[in-house]
């Protein structure tokens, strides 16, 4: 006789798969991960260093070489810590654009959708960028000030016109530079998030700190000298140095505050763009 085959019924189920949340954390590593695979990311931030560092180093060289053409103006004017860091004025050009790319470049290429269809909450996306890029930029531009102040420091130290880092105001200015840059940086994620453009935020960056200080200095000098020192690039540079010829410039930390402020309210309205319009 034949056996009879019955099903196997002791075989078990298959385990559940639990469904994975969506947290800030993991947001955050997913922030991460796109900010460092993007190339443009790593080729501006490479641009931003060497701007901060090698600019530092030529103000620093060509000082040195002049200064003994200097008049007693130019002398007692002269700060060796400011002139090793002058490279950040034109640094902080580039760490705007990465703010800008960071944020607007994903509404240009649509992949801002499919963040927001994975997150549908939508705000722990802009938090996460925040995250991702202060605490990346800081990193970045404190060990590109420091190099910045002790190379510029021994270019002028040939000429004897160096200062150590314990000289007065030397680590807050050179700790003040990185923090300037990772706020003016952020000021420019907010301006992407705000606009979602990046020609129109980078436009709009390079215009608040570059073309209007410029065109404040024309403003007769009743107005000018009240005004000059709450723009945001004199604002903030007043944390590393570099307000020497704004009159009225505001004290350091009480500059940064403000620059911090400028920074929370743009970055708050562009929270309150992306919860209310779609992408």
């Amino acid at each position: 006789m034949s056996a009879v085959l019955t099903p196997d019924t002791t075989t078990p189920a298959p385990a559940r798969v639990p469904a994975l949340r969506v947290t800030q954390g993991r947001v955050l590593r997913s922030e991460f991960t796109k900010f460092r695979s993007l190339r443009s990311t790593m080729w501006t931030l490479l641009a931003a260093v060497v701007l901060m560092i090698g600019i530092g180093a030529l103000f620093s060289a060509v000082t040195a070489s002049q200064y003994h053409t200097f008049n007693w103006a130019e002398r007692a004017a002269f700060n060796p810590v400011t002139t090793s860091l002058n490279g950040v004025i034109f640094a902080v050009v580039a760490f705007g654009v990465l703010g800008v790319l960071l944020t607007g470049g994903e509404y240009s290429t649509g992949m801002i959708r499919s963040s927001l269809t994975a997150v549908p909450r939508r705000l722990p996306v802009l938090w996460g960028k925040v995250a991702v890029f202060a605490g990346s930029i800081l990193s970045v531009s404190l060990v590109a000030s420091f190099i910045s102040f002790f190379l510029g420091q021994a270019l002028l130290s040939s000429h004897h016109l160096g200062v150590s880092i314990t000289a007065h105001d030397a680590l807050r200015s050179v700790i003040g530079a990185a923090l300037y840059v990772t706020v003016a940086g952020l000021i420019g994620v907010a301006l992407g998030a705000l606009l979602r453009n990046t020609a129109a935020g980078i436009t709009t960056f390079a215009a608040v700190f570059f073309v209007i200080p410029l065109l404040a200095t024309l403003l007769p000098a009743s107005i000018s000298d009240h005004l000059a020192q709450y723009l945001p690039s004199n604002a903030g540079g007043a944390i590393w140095g570099g307000t020497a010829i704004v009159p009225n410039a505001l004290a350091p930390w009480t500059g940064f505050a403000l620059l911090c402020g400028y920074a929370a309210i743009l970055i708050a309205a562009g929270a309150w763009r992306l919860r209310r319009s779609d992408a």
